[in-house]
């Protein structure tokens, strides 16, 4: 499938699951809509798996934001706000630095009781995570086109 092609099933697909009340849309409903929308057959099975990957995505992202949204802010030891743990080592964190907001993906290491930050890692304006978060649904499109390689 084109590239192109995916992102504007996505876009539409997206559109129509904002627009619904998910608790009563099928995926079937919403293949239907965007299909005539489209002008395109999304029954047809790789159209079928993708739609099917984006509703799912779609999900996650906002069962994700219901969990957030339920938990307690957590801090680090600099005062920067601990978005997630990735493991014993790397966190995402928000933190303000001279001015500028920043979502950090960052390697930390242990000294005296304190988690302290490594050079190991990236940090991101809001301007570039907007363009990563944008692109979230490609990545993992390229992640299990990979896995179905191997």
């Amino acid at each position: 499938m084109e590239p192109k092609l995916k992102i504007e099933i996505e876009q539409t697909v997206r559109e129509i699951i904002e627009q619904s009340d998910m608790e009563t849309t099928t995926e079937g409903q919403i293949r239907k809509i965007a299909s005539r929308k489209l002008d395109l057959d999304l029954n047809q099975s790789e159209y079928k798996a993708f739609v099917r990957h984006v509703v799912n995505n779609f999900l996650e992202e906002q069962q994700s934001k219901e969990e957030a949204r339920n938990k307690e802010p957590e801090y680090d030891d600099d005062g920067d706000l601990i978005i997630c743990k990735l493991s014993d080592k790397r966190k995402v964190t928000i933190q303000n630095f001279k001015g500028t907001t920043l979502v950090s993906i960052r390697e930390f290491y242990n000294k005296d009781g304190r988690d302290l930050p490594t050079s190991k890692g990236i940090s991101l304006k809001e301007e570039q995570w907007a363009v990563l978060k944008k692109n979230m649904s490609a990545i993992q499109e390229a992640i299990r086109e990979m896995k179905e390689r191997l």
